[in-house]
């Protein structure tokens, strides 16, 4: 049979066609996993793991200073107690107030008042930035998981009376994680006097998140701050896209990604200015480029960035880690109108907030009620690799490490076994 020498050819020509193919796909998606990046002779890559309090343990990698194994946590609230008072006709009331840092906290003091009071507990609303500016829980929240997490703690009504919802009721602040004593001598007394009472909780700025407190006292505390805020459906699903979209472009780093809170209003404010060079607490996106670098990340890590919107000073992060995004440039183009476009920027903090909670590693430029609440929250998630830049001259990443995590004096470490 005579063989065309044209057919010859042209399957010849297609197989190569194929094996091109296979190739680039086999550089372009499989290579970064396998080959290790370029090693400079002057950047140390170190990864850290904390085995015991006060002990951070490098193990070598090729890839830049990613913890490889993170310590799992387990909660000690897995039986609550059960004692306490049976449920009162009464009602607790209160609201979720400045940010998501805020409201973890805020339930835990309504959860443990109402548990003592044997008290039904009010499904709080959400006040926003501005005044008047309030959302229904669901909005942000899943209602279920809430009501469901507090099972046989506290009852929770979702829709309380409206002449107590929508009336001038007694209130009374209360400590952030407020004592069973604080309880009994202030608020007790105008329970049983009023019988339903709104609680505000007020925040020290020079307390310390400390661990040292009593875990059995403090069980219902920990349950509703680590169990009983997930993000409603279409808020998660848009999370998580945002962060399926950065771990795509993260191949060299097998997906990971650096969360950083950053956001350039912060850095004007007076905490940040008087600070000297050596004592400084607060950096800027240039000092935070700096300082990635120094400790070991390739300059193609992904880097996520608390900022609404790109500003000019960012430039000088970005030039350093050209994978460097904001919010805008990730939200999936369907959702802006609905998540994003609001001067309030509610829904942002947010996104902001969970982001920083899942990226494999989080840093932040300036000490905050947010960064202690994300090291919170992060614990509880065993996902511990929080670097906190410093004027130090070392290039060892375990030397950033929080002291949250180092020395385990976050208030979360009560709260896991």
């Amino acid at each position: 049979m005579a063989v065309d020498l044209r057919q010859v050819m042209a399957a010849v020509l297609t197989f190569s066609m194929f094996i091109m193919l296979g190739n680039m796909i086999k550089r372009d998606h499989i290579d970064p996993f396998l080959e290790p990046l370029p090693v400079s002779p002057d950047v140390q890559y170190h990864a850290l793991k904390v085995s015991k309090p006060g002990m951070v343990k490098l193990i070598e990698t090729r890839y830049g200073p990613w913890m490889e194994n993170n310590d799992s946590m387990n909660p000690c609230w897995t039986t609550p107690l059960s004692k306490g008072k049976v449920q009162s006709n009464g009602y607790i009331f209160f609201s979720l107030t400045h940010g998501p840092e805020y409201h973890a906290s805020q339930l835990a003091n309504a959860v443990a008042v109402a548990k003592h009071l044997g008290a039904t507990l009010a499904l709080p609303d959400i006040r926003g930035s501005k005044l008047g500016e309030k959302r229904r829980f669901g909005e942000i929240y899943d209602v279920n998981n809430f009501i469901r997490s507090l099972n046989g703690v506290v009852q929770v009504d979702k829709n309380p009376p409206a002449e107590l919802s929508n009336g001038r009721l007694p209130i009374v602040r209360v400590p952030n994680r407020v004592s069973e004593d604080f309880i009994a001598s202030k608020v007790e007394p105008v329970f049983k006097s009023k019988r339903n009472l709104k609680i505000v909780t007020y925040f020290n700025p020079s307390a310390v998140t400390k661990a040292k407190v009593d875990k059995s006292q403090n069980a219902y505390q920990c349950l509703a701050m680590f169990e009983s805020l997930k993000l409603q459906t279409d808020l998660q699903e848009l999370a998580d896209s945002m962060v399926g979209t950065l771990r795509s472009m993260s191949q060299s780093s097998r997906g990971r990604f650096i969360a950083v809170d950053l956001r350039v209003e912060m850095l004007g404010k007076k905490s940040c200015r008087e600070t000297d060079e050596t004592s400084k607490q607060c950096q800027n996106a240039e000092e935070i480029g700096v300082f990635l670098e120094k400790i070991g990340f390739h300059t193609d890590t992904t880097i996520y960035l608390t900022q609404t919107g790109w500003h000019s000073s960012l430039n000088a992060l970005r030039d350093v880690f050209p994978n460097t995004f904001t919010k805008e440039a990730i939200i999936p183009a369907d959702e802006k109108a609905k998540f994003m476009d609001s001067e309030s920027h509610e829904y942002e903090k947010f996104i902001d907030f969970y982001m920083c909670t899942v990226g494999d590693v989080f840093v932040p430029a300036f000490r905050s009620r947010f960064y202690a609440s994300i090291v919170g929250k992060r614990i509880g998630d065993g996902n511990t690799q929080i670097l906190l830049p410093a004027m130090n001259t070392t290039t060892s990443a375990a030397d950033y490490i929080s002291p949250y995590i180092a020395k385990k004096s976050h208030f979360a470490y009560s709260c896991f076994c």
